[in-house]
């Protein structure tokens, strides 16, 4: 499993297509992404304690979840290619390991580097699904696997953030 993951943080095409054909390493999928939500978490201890570190990996793995949702449905339903044939397992196995560049966030737990260890481990799972989209979907074109990720990012941004605007803010005292 580790081998993979080094794998899919490298951007290895090949990983993704071996993720998407073999629905027995669907468990390792589930757990590169619980490790990417663990770091989160374990990032944003020193901020806002354990409690807020239990809660940014909660709230990191429901939105993994909400988003590969709507990647799939963005990617085979919305605008697919001619090519696209896709179920979930595949989709959900690949961009699970795409994941994998979120343990970079580990690094956020040391003083002063919480910031950049979130953009860079962002960025790189960003990089790391277009890659695995592109890859599960069979898209030719780059742009459309583009499209699928960062549209279906927004959607789930936006979600998210309405759903944080139900809860109290912890400066507000309540």
């Amino acid at each position: 499993m580790i081998a993979r993951m080094v794998r899919a943080a490298c951007l290895d095409r090949t990983l993704y297509e071996e993720v998407e054909a073999d629905p027995g390493l669907t468990g390792q999928a589930v757990a590169v992404v619980v490790l990417s939500s663990v770091a989160a978490g374990i990032a944003a201890i020193p901020h806002g304690g354990v409690r807020g570190g239990v809660d940014i990996g909660i709230v990191a793995l429901a939105s993994w979840y909400v988003w590969a949702l709507l990647a799939y449905w963005i990617g085979v339903y919305l605008i697919p290619e001619p090519q696209t044939r896709a179920d979930a397992g595949q989709l959900f196995r690949t961009i699970g390991f795409a994941s994998a560049p979120g343990l970079v966030r580990l690094v956020g737990a040391a003083p002063g580097l919480s910031a950049l260890a979130f953009v860079a481990g962002s960025v790189w799972m960003l990089i790391a699904m277009i890659i695995a989209i592109q890859q599960a979907l069979d898209y030719a074109s780059m742009w459309r696997a583009i499209a699928v990720v960062l549209v279906g990012w927004l959607v789930q941004l936006i979600a998210l953030g309405v759903v944080a605007s139900g809860f109290p803010h912890p400066a507000a005292g309540v």
